[in-house]
């Protein structure tokens, strides 16, 4: 769930990188920013379930923090010694989304998937021949790794009838799953799109969100044949190559609390209403989709 704060961790217990004495230093002044940061986070409560008159604000403190935390991260110097390879800017905007919504799926459920999620994409049978076929399943599960998902994990038992022993498998199954980015490309809004794609096959009830905090996209993009439900931009900026951001003269929009509002607010309507759906549900209305 803490995956920036788990980054961080292997960083400073790797064994061969990160040993040189400015990547020591670093870590160590990253470290008491990153504790400060978790702290101030996990003292606000909210939003839950329940609607109230608070929420707005506890959202704008939250990326009030998020923006001190990531100006002070994305530092030049920072950003040169751990590169996009080392995950640790990237890692912000996924435990970011954990602080969004723990208390608001921890309202529905102690026992939801929350996080990281390992999520079911196929299953497959292969037996090494047909004596074995009639003794055991072989089942195979092919899996799909989110950025942050919030859903189920489900534990399955399968056996062949008249066997003693079960085989037991476990993945996830998400109803909300989101991608985040530092930028979004075309070729990343492809690759997204077909996990989309993907997840709504087996779980046509899911929603799939990407969230970026620059874009770059042309208008010669058609977002409307894309398979992904929201793109959310939290800068409203198009993206410029990292070394023109330390350019004097470059002006870096804030993430916008409106912006994490709008995402918030989809999520929690998505999670606490009924989906209906099906055939019979769309025969009784007349239309079906």
């Amino acid at each position: 769930m803490l995956v920036h704060g788990n980054n961080l961790e292997q960083k400073e217990n790797h064994r061969t990188k990160y040993r040189d004495e400015e990547a020591r230093k670093y870590l160590i002044e990253i470290r008491q920013r990153y504790n400060q940061w978790k702290i101030d986070n996990e003292k606000l409560i909210g939003p839950t379930k329940e609607y109230i008159d608070k929420d707005e604000s506890i959202i704008s403190k939250r990326v009030e923090l998020l923006n001190n935390y990531k100006d002070f991260l994305d530092q030049q110097h920072y950003a040169e010694k751990f590169d996009s390879r080392s995950n640790l800017h990237s890692t912000v905007l996924e435990e970011f989304m954990y602080y969004l919504f723990r208390d608001l799926v921890a309202s529905i459920s102690e026992n939801a998937l929350i996080g990281k999620s390992h999520s079911f994409k196929d299953i497959f049978f292969r037996a090494p021949n047909y004596e074995e076929m009639v003794k055991s399943p072989h089942a195979l599960i092919e899996i799909k790794d989110h950025d942050f998902s919030i859903g189920c994990s489900i534990l399955a038992s399968m056996k062949c009838q008249g066997a003693e022993e079960a085989d037991v498998y476990s993945w996830d199954i998400p109803a909300v799953a989101i991608e985040c980015k530092t930028y979004l490309d075309k070729t990343m809004l492809q690759d997204v799109s077909t996990a989309a794609d993907q997840l709504k096959q087996k779980q046509p009830n899911a929603m799939y969100f990407v969230v970026a905090e620059w874009l770059k996209l042309t208008e010669s993009v058609n977002l409307k044949k894309y398979k992904v439900d929201q793109i959310y931009v939290l800068r409203k900026q198009k993206n410029t190559d990292r070394e023109f951001r330390y350019k004097e003269e470059y002006r870096k929009n804030p993430i916008y609390d409106d912006v994490v509002l709008h995402l918030f607010e989809t999520v929690r309507e998505f999670l606490t209403k009924d989906w209906e759906g099906g055939i019979t549900h769309g025969l009784s209305r007349g239309y079906l989709i």
